[in-house]
């Protein structure tokens, strides 16, 4: 495989800057050297962070982002970056896990994505966010997400 498909990249293998909000991130993608197959790639966030926007205190989330490629991957660093950006950001938990979901949906036109977004609690209530492009796909292999109901995560 030619390493052509990634000379576009500006932030793998450089020193980079935490972008300050989720607008200042830059996703990066490259082509999928595997278009002709249906496959499942899944990121876990497990250590997600984001402010609330009522009274600034931090709320956390694991996050688990599963797709099935159409043309584009997500470079990972730029994922990476892109949800680290929330670290200072205020919205309610629906907000931040829809948002994360369009963004990449719109930016990797991918023939399927979900997103569980598994919060922990504040409040005494933990909420859990969900969200998808469509149905499942036919023929992929796409395990459960393996997050427990809220018993204490981990």
């Amino acid at each position: 495989m030619s390493d052509d498909i990634y000379k576009n990249l500006k932030q793998l293998g450089g020193a980079t800057v935490m972008p300050s909000n989720p607008d200042e991130a830059e996703l990066e993608r490259v082509p999928n050297p595997q278009a002709d197959v249906a496959y499942n790639v899944r990121f876990t966030a497990p250590e997600f962070t984001s402010l609330c926007p009522m009274t600034g205190q931090p709320d956390f989330a694991h996050l688990v982002i599963d797709y099935v490629p159409g043309p584009w991957l997500v470079e990972s660093k730029s994922l990476k970056l892109f949800l680290g950006s929330f670290r200072n950001h205020g919205a309610f938990h629906e907000d931040c896990t829809v948002s994360i979901a369009r963004r990449l949906a719109d930016f990797l036109d991918p023939q399927w994505l979900r997103i569980g977004g598994y919060w922990y609690p504040r409040g005494g209530i933990p909420i859990d966010v969900f969200w998808q492009t469509g149905p499942m796909p036919d023929g992929v292999w796409i395990p459960d997400q393996g997050v427990p109901p809220y018993r204490g995560r981990g």
